[in-house]
């Protein structure tokens, strides 16, 4: 049986709420950054800096990316035997305006262009997920500004917009807290923890109690993103916590200073006025009479039976 909603006769049903799919949002990229997205409608060339990382374009598309928190293009070249230490290092010595380190590199032979261009996607890719990480602090571009790497393969913006969004939600799923992306990391015991892999193992060895997971990153010679999975789940299976910050020591007050008496004449000391004279034919008894005294003790006296 299906039940059909009517409406009475002669008026218009009201029209539907727009909804907006996810998947359509996500093409659009969702706005990380207002001046990347204005950067790239009006195709500029340039380098945007953030506090977190660089993004380099070139007519509005993204040709390299760098971050303190990311390993370079070099590591991951590096790290593996991909290239050699020698070879890298005499294409950045060489490189210029005009020829970039990976034209020198693919021209000489040195690398294959499909090598290098998969290590490059990763590592833009890896360094703009903490580039554009929010931040309080406004973003800067330098127009014309280029990198000593020269261009591979430009990357559009919605693309690394849309990838950067698509890591965020992946880290959330396997553990939502994200203290354990930037501060040290410490081996936790466990009862009946599952078996890490051998990725994760990895990982594991090099926790030490002062790196991050940048570092183990960078140590490792991966790319920081596949470290921040690997971490997270490590955290998940109680394998690993995050360092807090140490507690700031306490400090007591400092004692008061004690007074120092002056005499009469010092002007910090204020000269304490004398008692007023009673009125003429008026004694005032003294605080030691001894009339006073007496008359006191019979007042408990009384008081007492």
């Amino acid at each position: 049986m299906t039940a059909v909603r009517t409406t009475p006769q002669g008026t218009t049903p009201p029209p539907r709420l727009p909804v907006r799919e996810k998947s359509a949002a996500r093409e659009r990229g969702s706005g990380l950054s207002p001046m990347l997205t204005r950067l790239a409608a009006e195709r500029a060339t340039g380098v945007l800096e953030r506090e977190r990382g660089s993004l380099y374009l070139a007519e509005g598309r993204v040709v390299h990316a760098e971050s303190p928190l990311a390993p370079g293009l070099d590591v991951l070249l590096l790290a593996h035997g991909t290239l050699a230490p020698a070879v890298w290092q005499d294409a950045v010595d060489r490189a210029d305006e005009e020829y970039g380190v990976a034209r020198l590199l693919l021209d000489a032979g040195r690398v294959p262009r499909g090598a290098l261009e998969l290590c490059h996607l990763e590592a833009v890719f890896d360094a703009a997920y903490f580039a554009l990480t929010p931040s309080s602090t406004p973003g800067r571009f330098r127009y014309g500004a280029g990198h000593w790497l020269g261009t591979l393969r430009p990357v559009p913006v919605e693309a690394v917009e849309r990838e950067t969004l698509r890591r965020r939600e992946l880290l959330h799923r396997l553990w939502p807290d994200p203290l354990t992306d930037g501060a040290p990391l410490r081996r936790a015991e466990t009862v009946a923890a599952p078996v890490p892999t051998a990725r994760q193992s990895a990982v594991l060895a090099s926790v030490d109690g002062v790196r991050t997971a940048s570092d183990i990153a960078r140590k490792l010679g991966r790319q920081a993103f596949h470290t921040l999975v690997d971490v997270r789940r490590l955290a998940a299976a109680g394998l690993l916590t995050a360092l807090f910050p140490p507690p700031r020591p306490h400090r007591p007050p400092p004692a008061a200073l004690p007074l120092r008496p002056g005499p009469a004449t010092d002007p910090a000391v204020s000269p304490v006025a004398p008692d007023p004279d009673p009125p003429p034919g008026i004694t005032l008894p003294r605080v030691n009479d001894p009339d006073i005294t007496l008359l006191k003790r019979l007042r408990d006296a009384l008081e007492a039976l």
